[in-house]
């Protein structure tokens, strides 16, 4: 949606010195540097995958004010740096950018999803909480201070405490620099800057008005040992199944679900009614494998990797579900799936270095019968921590905050029904949630982004209009990404509990949300 602009001033480009700044005041704070760059005339095509729950963004010369500043909380040897940029044509609104992974901000994925926020007129903010640049999003080279001992301080500024540091450091900037407050304040992240947004809206509630997070981390402790039980099973088989045969699984899996909702469209729109066995495989050739460049036989071995990933990890023992599985439709392999050769690293990192305190781990002997208490000393040393479920929103409602979720039901590493997990808790303490809060699943999209489902591009002009207007959104009107298998398509998401059903229509195909 355009920003009308709520600033009527206008700031010139020598009001960017160092001169026109005061540190701002945060406690338990000593600020070490600010510094001022003025950027002028950028321009830059954004894609969706950088700025989360908005559409591609066309920055075309954009100026603004960069105030970088560092500060560091004395007794912790760190030094945490921020940026906030001011932007010469201001909307009169502040906006801050999450990070992802193991990454809190201010690194190369942040900066685009930042030029685009600034081109839309925002000051924004964002804050790599301590963390050594450049930035390792996937293995966390901050997470020891030494070989059996936790950075606890980084961990616990990576988790929450940077996070409402951006927000105030980022008040008091704009006041200084625009002569008013900013009117509003949201935040816009995807995955680990999902968390981040839901961690504010727990532990911080007054630092932002509006809260745009999808597919988000929540419930990190226990997600991020669950990611890592597929290759356990791997390990226990003693084989890697191949890409292709997993692909070709995926495929199969697809192949026979998506007609459930009435729509042969390559989407998966009921995947809790999916019951896709892969065993039936077994024994059957994927043409031309893309490893091996020669026809390859799905192995038993692929099947019980596929399965292992749908199910979820399992406490072996007592016979018990530890987290939820994934989606029939969900990525399995590459860097958006947990199994395979080449799979998403970050659960093994965490694995390593959060619970066995040791970078150099060999986990090549793990389990499954291991994961059960890998999963207990995760939850129990980390949840207070970095766990982002505490399902007490009260002061975020009482603020008149507003939250827009949503999350892909084919995503690869945050299980969505995790995230469900979550807004049932919230719903069983207060059931007028959907008066500050929705959540919106998207049928066939993968994690954040991609896959064959539709995009929300509109996530966040849906949460502008919400907060400044007071029309809580229905659904978020979606759109495939140019990549999508057989061609574009728009749907509606549906505010959950409702479901995206499909109505054939005179003209064309329908999607009704009940």
């Amino acid at each position: 949606m355009p920003f009308i602009s709520l600033y009527n001033g206008t700031v010139l480009p020598s009001s960017c010195t160092p001169s026109t700044f005061q540190y701002p005041i945060l406690q338990g704070a000593d600020f070490l540097t600010l510094n001022t760059n003025y950027i002028s005339n950028y321009s830059a095509y954004i894609v969706n995958g950088y700025y989360p729950g908005h559409p591609n963004a066309n920055v075309v010369g954009a100026s603004f004010c960069n105030v970088s500043v560092s500060y560091t909380r004395p007794g912790q040897n760190n030094t945490i740096n921020a940026q906030v940029w001011l932007p010469t044509t201001w909307n009169g609104r502040m906006q801050g950018i999450g990070g992802g992974g193991f990454g809190s901000g201010l690194y190369d994925t942040v900066f685009q999803g930042m030029y685009a926020s600034v081109g839309d007129g925002f000051a924004t903010v964002s804050n790599d909480a301590g963390l050594p640049q450049p930035m390792n999003v996937t293995a966390p080279e901050w997470a020891l201070t030494s070989t059996g001992n936790v950075n606890l301080y980084a961990l616990q500024n990576f988790a929450s405490i940077s996070l409402n540091d951006g927000a105030v450091i980022a008040k008091s900037i704009i006041r200084q620099y625009y002569g008013q407050n900013s009117s509003y304040g949201y935040w816009s992240g995807c995955s680990g800057g999902g968390r981040q947004g839901m961690m504010l809206a727990q532990e911080a509630p007054d630092a932002y008005d509006g809260i745009m997070a999808g597919s988000p981390a929540m419930n990190w402790p226990s997600f991020f040992v669950a990611d890592y039980w597929p290759q356990t099973v791997q390990q226990e088989l003693g084989v890697v199944p191949l890409n292709c045969e997993l692909d070709a699984i995926s495929a199969a899996a697809v192949a026979q679900c998506d007609g459930d909702d009435g729509l042969i469209d390559g989407v998966v729109s009921f995947p809790e009614l999916c019951k896709f066995d892969p065993r039936i495989l077994v024994g059957t050739t994927v043409a031309n494998c893309s490893d091996t460049g020669v026809s390859q036989v799905i192995s038993p071995a692929a099947a019980t990797v596929a399965l292992a990933v749908w199910e979820g990890a399992k406490d072996v023992v007592r016979n018990e579900s530890l987290w939820y599985g994934f989606s029939r439709d969900a990525t399995l392999t590459s860097e958006s799936g947990l199994a395979g050769p080449d799979y998403f690293i970050s659960p093994e990192e965490w694995v390593k270095r959060f619970i066995f305190k040791d970078a150099s781990t060999d986990t090549s002997n793990i389990m499954p019968s291991d994961v059960a208490e890998l999963f207990h000393k995760s939850v129990q040393w980390y949840q207070s921590l970095i766990g982002t479920a505490d399902p007490n929103l009260d002061k975020f409602k009482a603020n008149g905050g507003k939250i827009v979720s949503f999350h892909g039901l084919a995503d690869g590493l945050i299980s969505p029904w995790g995230t469900q997990d979550y807004y049932d808790k919230v719903t069983a303490r207060d059931s007028a949630v959907h008066d500050y809060y929705r959540l919106f699943f998207a049928p066939g999209l993968q994690h954040c982004y991609g896959g064959n489902g539709a995009y929300p591009e509109t996530a966040f002009g849906a949460l502008v209009n919400w907060v400044e207007n007071g029309v809580a959104p229905e659904t978020l009107n979606a759109t495939s990404l140019p990549t999508r298998v057989g061609g574009i398509i728009t749907r509606p998401l549906c505010a959950y509990p409702k479901q995206q059903y499909y109505e054939a229509c005179a003209t064309r195909d329908c999607f009704v949300c009940k």
